[in-house]
C-alpha cells in the first residue's frame, strides 16, 4: 500500500513540479507579493530618508562654506593675515573638502538596490502580466461585464477603489492586440479612448490609441467605423506613418464592397462601441454559451418537478460505526445523475491545516494529455494544486478515512488528496474526470444525453500507469466561500453548485457497468471576486468490486 502511495505521489507530484509555476494562477501565492511590495516600500522610504539626510549634510556644508568664502574673498590678504584663518584654509582644502567629496560620493541607494535584487527573482514576469490581463478578459466574457464597469471597479455585489487608468486600459487592449484578439482589443482601446476624452491624464497619446483601435475595428469587419477612426487619427497627426495608407486602403476596400453588393455608403454608427457591438468569435468550446450562462446563474434547469425529487437526510454510511453517533447532513443537489452535498465535512481547523500543508507545494495545475497520458499545463485550467499524502499529517489521514466512510468506497486505490487554489479569473473549463472510451452518441437515459456532441478520441493510457482502473467517483471539498463566481457547473443538464465552506459534493463518473456517464462533464467557473480553495479525491475502480457491484445493463 505504501509503495503504491509513494509511486502515485511521485508520478503526480513530480509531474506537477516540472510545470512552470505562474504566479497569477494562485491567489495564495500572489498574497506573498503583497508583503514583498510592502517590504520594498519600506526599503524605498529608508532610501529616501538616507538621501534626504545626505542632502541635508551637503546643504549644511554649502551654507557654512558660503559664509566663509564671502568673508575671505572680501579681503583675501587681510583674512589670511590672521594665522588661524590661514591654518583653517589649509585644513579645509586638505581635509574637509575631501570629507565633503566622500559624502557626495556616498550612494544611499545601495541598500535599496540590493533589496530589489533579492526580491526580483520572485517578481511576476511578462507571462504573468499577460495571463492576468487575459484573466480579466475571461471574467469580462463569462459574466458579461463591460470595460467601463471593470475600469471603475464596479463588479457585481461590490464597489472598489481599484480602478484602471487610461494607460492600464491601453495595455489591456495591447495585450489582446498582440494575441490577435481584436474583439477584446476593440473593447479596451475604446475604453482607454473614452477615459482620455473625459480629461483623464495619461502617458499614452490619443494617436496611439486610435492607431490600434482603428485597425482592430477593421479586423472586426466594421469598415465604416474603421475609416471614421482613421480620419480622426489623420486629423491629429497628418504625418503618421501608417494612418494615410490605412485610410486609403480602407476607403478603397469599402468602395469595392459597396459596388459588389450594389449598396450606397452608410456612415459609421454614432453609437459608442460597447459590449455587444461586435460578436465574440467562436472558440474551441462548443458549449461555451451554455457553460458561461450557468456561471452567471442563468439557464438553470432546476424545475419545480425536479426539485420535488430532491431531499435532505441524515447519512450514516450504511451504519458505519464512525457515523452512527454523529451522522452527516446530506442534501440532494441533482436527481439524475445523482449529485449530493454533505454539510460540515471539514472544520475550520482542518481546512487551515490542509492549506498550510499545501501552500509550499502549490504548482501550476495540470491536465492529462489525451494522446500521451502525460500531465501538462493548459490555458483552460487556471489554478495551482498540490498533492497530499496520508503520511503528511494526521488530518489528511482523517479526511481520507472520512471520505471512505461517507461513500462506502475504498480510498486505498484512490489518487492522493489534491488541493487547488484558483488565481485571477481561476477556472477549469468543461471536462470529464474519467478517461473516455469510444461511445454511442445515440445512447440516452431519462431523456438526457449520455454523451455530448463532442467527438473525443480514445485515451487508452490516461490512468494505465496507476494500474487502478478509471475514476469511478469524485469527492469535492469546498474549503472557502467565494464572494462572486466560482460555481461548479454541469452544462449537459444545466446544474450549478455554489461553493460553501466546509461542505463537499459527491457524484459517480461511471455507471455500474464501468461505462462513463458523459452527463458528468463539468466545469469550475472563473472566480470573479475572492479566493477559491478546494480539495478533491478521485476514487478509482479497483477495490470497489464488492462495494459497488456491476449492474445488469450498460447504464445501471
Amino acid at each position: 500500500m505504501k509503495k503504491f502511495l509513494f509511486f502515485t505521489s511521485w508520478v503526480l507530484f513530480s509531474c506537477c513540479c516540472t510545470a512552470k509555476g505562474e504566479i497569477f494562477t494562485s491567489i495564495s501565492q500572489m498574497t506573498d507579493l503583497i508583503y514583498t511590495e510592502k517590504e520594498l516600500v519600506q526599503s524605498l522610504r529608508e532610501y529616501i530618508k538616507a538621501e534626504e539626510s545626505k542632502l541635508a549634510s551637503v546643504k549644511s556644508w554649502a551654507k557654512k562654506l558660503d559664509a566663509l568664502t564671502r568673508v575671505s574673498t572680501s579681503d583675501p590678504e587681510g583674512y589670511l593675515a590672521h594665522p588661524v584663518n590661514a591654518y583653517k584654509l589649509m585644513k579645509r582644502l586638505n581635509t574637509e573638502w575631501s570629507e565633503l567629496e566622500s559624502l557626495v560620493l556616498q550612494n544611499p541607494s545601495d541598500g535599496f538596490i540590493s533589496n530589489m535584487s533579492i526580491h526580483r527573482q520572485y517578481f511576476p514576469d511578462e507571462e504573468d502580466e499577460t495571463g492576468a490581463a487575459k484573466a480579466l478578459m475571461r471574467l469580462q466574457d463569462t459574466y458579461q461585464l463591460d470595460s467601463e464597469a471593470f475600469s471603475r471597479g464596479k463588479l457585481p455585489g461590490m464597489h472598489s477603489s481599484a480602478v484602471l487608468t487610461v494607460d492600464d486600459c491601453f495595455d489591456m487592449g495591447k495585450t489582446a492586440y498582440n494575441d490577435a484578439d481584436y474583439y477584446h482589443a476593440v473593447l479596451w482601446m475604446q475604453q482607454s479612448l473614452r477615459q482620455l476624452d473625459d480629461g483623464e491624464e495619461a502617458v499614452v497619446s490619443k494617436a496611439d490609441i486610435l492607431d490600434y483601435l482603428s485597425y482592430s475595428v477593421y479586423q472586426m469587419g466594421d469598415l465604416p467605423r474603421a475609416i471614421e477612426l482613421t480620419r480622426r487619427l489623420v486629423a491629429i497627426d497628418s504625418t503618421h506613418q501608417r494612418a494615410g495608407g490605412n485610410l486609403r486602403y480602407f476607403e478603397k476596400l469599402l468602395f469595392k464592397q459597396l459596388q459588389e453588393l450594389n449598396q450606397s455608403y452608410q456612415p459609421a454608427s454614432e453609437e459608442p462601441i460597447q459590449l455587444g457591438t461586435y460578436s465574440r468569435p467562436k472558440d474551441h468550446l462548443p458549449e461555451r454559451e451554455a457553460y458561461e450562462a450557468l456561471c452567471r446563474g442563468e439557464g438553470l434547469q432546476m424545475t419545480e418537478a425536479r426539485r420535488s425529487h430532491l431531499f435532505c437526510r441524515y447519512h450514516d454510511g450504511r451504519r458505519n460505526p464512525r457515523l452512527l453517533l454523529k451522522p452527516l447532513k446530506e442534501e440532494d443537489e441533482w436527481d439524475s445523475p445523482h449529485i449530493v452535498r454533505y454539510l460540515d465535512i471539514l472544520s475550520d481547523e482542518e481546512i487551515e491545516k490542509i492549506k498550510e500543508l499545501a501552500k509550499p507545494r502549490l504548482a501550476r495545475a495540470t491536465v492529462r494529455d489525451p494522446k500521451t497520458g502525460v500531465l501538462t499545463t493548459a490555458n483552460y485550467r487556471v489554478s495551482k494544486s498540490a498533492w497530499l499524502e496520508a503520511e503528511d499529517d494526521p488530518v489528511i489521514e482523517r479526511v481520507n478515512q472520512r471520505i471512505e466512510d461517507i461513500t462506502g468506497l475504498t480510498v486505498d486505490t484512490a489518487e492522493l488528496l489534491q488541493v487547488a487554489n484558483y488565481g485571477v479569473g481561476g477556472q477549469y473549463e468543461p471536462h470529464y474526470d474519467f478517461s473516455r472510451r469510444p461511445f454511442d452518441s445515440n445512447l440516452k437515459v431519462d431523456g438526457n444525453r449520455l454523451a455530448t456532441f463532442l467527438n473525443y478520441k480514445d485515451e487508452p493510457d490516461a490512468f494505465k500507469r496507476l494500474g487502478t482502473g478509471n475514476r469511478v467517483a469524485t469527492f469535492l471539498n469546498y474549503m472557502s466561500d467565494v464572494e462572486a463566481g466560482g460555481a461548479t457547473v454541469f452544462p449537459d443538464f444545466g446544474a450549478a453548485i455554489w461553493p460553501r465552506k466546509g461542505t463537499a459534493v459527491f457524484w459517480y463518473n461511471l455507471f455500474r457497468s464501468g461505462e462513463g456517464d458523459y452527463r458528468t462533464r463539468h466545469a469550475a467557473c472563473p472566480v470573479l471576486v475572492g479566493s477559491k480553495w478546494v480539495s478533491n479525491k478521485w476514487i478509482h475502480e479497483r477495490g470497489q468490486e464488492f462495494r459497488r457491484p456491476c449492474g445488469l445493463t450498460e447504464v445501471d
